[in-house]
């Protein structure tokens, strides 16, 4: 009996690890990843995973970019260049987080980047630019002047930097605390740990707003050829891209009522319905164009409206590829001289 005992006691030891590293796992997936949740708390957040893309070539594809002006000596300063050496971004979105020249509202942004660089090359520029540097928990914060606000930037890692323009200096602090608290699943703002469940697997890129706030009137928005969507307040809309050999697009508003879904996605039809009429006309008849128009679908699931959309592979490598050269037979050939400089040119030929 005695012997038993001993056998089960690490037997159960065994299971009970066993047990907690799966759920690690588990939360691990369902969690934000860790560049968001090291964003602040804001009214919108986007990622980008761009690395598979990267790794399937598909961005081998895309049009060169000719740096220029301080983009361009950025490059030769640095070695960083985005389109080359971005992996992910996560952005946070602060509406009305401060104000312009004029004294109005505007919106400001915190990002985080993970890619490829060299942190002292990129640290040397970003001190050049810089008005001051700032130290906390061992990091450089640094304070670089944009017109009316201040830019700071923190190099986390030796791929992680930092950047956020709003006003409070604490922010950047922030994201540098949770930086040393990252392990954790439960980590990320609210609004993030909150509808991040909601983003289908594999998504490469995604972005969830708060569209409207908790109490007040139908937030407005206006669409191209000024169509007014009105949602209802405290609604959060969650947008996905993912690559399945062609690219799935969902955008999904929730609401706080069906009647409030209905509403969105009876807008939405109406402004689709408009919108395809005037792509059918425009597009010129291509197939690729009609099979994308003819994917979407918006429909409404209880306090949920659900927009679905497909690009196929054929639109997606028109938007990749590069814009089409003349041929050479369809150039225009070049003028024959003039009769009297004809003779002038085989003279001095014969000479």
């Amino acid at each position: 009996m005695r012997r038993r005992k001993l056998v089960l006691i690490p037997l159960v030891a065994i299971v009970a690890v066993a047990v907690a590293i799966a759920i690690a796992v588990v939360l691990r997936k369902s969690a934000p990843p860790e560049p968001a949740r090291l964003l602040p708390t804001a009214e919108g957040y986007v990622y980008v995973d761009i690395s598979p893309l990267r790794k399937a070539g598909l961005l081998d594809k895309l049009p060169p970019v000719v740096p220029e002006g301080d983009y361009q000596e950025f490059i030769r300063q640095t070695g960083f260049q985005f389109e080359r050496d971005l992996q992910e971004a996560a952005l946070g979105i602060h509406v009305n987080g401060g104000k312009d020249p004029t004294g109005k509202l505007e919106n400001r942004y915190s990002e985080i980047f993970v890619a490829d660089f060299d942190s002292q090359r990129v640290a040397a520029y970003l001190r050049k630019l810089s008005s001051s540097v700032d130290s906390y928990r061992s990091r450089d914060i640094f304070n670089i002047p944009r017109e009316n606000r201040t830019v700071r930037v923190c190099l986390l890692g030796p791929d992680l930097a930092a950047v956020s323009n709003l006003d409070d200096p604490y922010v950047i602090r922030g994201i540098i605390d949770r930086y040393g608290k990252l392990a954790s699943p439960f980590g990320g703002p609210r609004l993030l740990r909150r509808y991040y469940r909601r983003v289908p697997l594999a998504s490469l890129a995604w972005a969830i707003l708060k569209l409207a706030p908790e109490s007040g009137s139908n937030a407005t928005y206006v669409l191209p050829g000024g169509f007014d969507l009105f949602f209802p307040p405290d609604t959060v809309s969650v947008i996905s891209v993912r690559y399945l050999g062609s690219l799935s697009l969902k955008a999904q508003a929730f609401t706080t009522s069906p009647e409030g879904a209905a509403r969105v996605a009876d807008q939405l039809n109406s402004f689709l319905n408009i919108f395809r009429s005037l792509e059918t006309s425009a597009s010129g008849g291509d197939q690729d164009v009609k099979t994308f128009f003819d994917s979407i679908e918006v429909k409404a699931n209880k306090n949920e409206a659900v927009l679905n959309a497909e690009l196929p592979k054929g639109f997606l490598k028109k938007i990749l590829s590069e814009p089409p050269t003349p041929e050479p037979e369809a150039q225009a050939a070049p003028a024959p001289p003039p009769p009297q400089a004809a003779k002038k040119h085989a003279r001095s030929k014969r000479h």
